[in-house]
């Protein structure tokens, strides 16, 4: 039986360019929020700005914590 792929390093780096498909879409998510409720209110932009840097910072944290996940259990 021959071999026609194999699989060497580590397949952390697989799971974690996986796992940072959904921050990946959260930030896009909570950025077109932003750029929509601009858009109807835009006197109302300055406020929204404050929950648009939050969400951003939220949601960006599950793919440092993913990251730091996927070196932690390498080891």
């Amino acid at each position: 039986m021959t071999v026609l792929a194999a699989i060497e390093g580590s397949v952390n780096t697989i799971g974690y360019g996986l796992a940072a498909i959904g921050p990946g879409i959260g930030v896009a998510l909570v950025f077109a929020a932003y750029i929509q409720s601009s858009a109807r209110q835009p006197e109302s932009a300055g406020y929204n700005r404050t929950w648009l840097v939050l969400g951003f910072a939220l949601v960006e944290a599950l793919a440092l914590f993913g990251l730091v996940l996927a070196f932690a259990v390498g080891g």
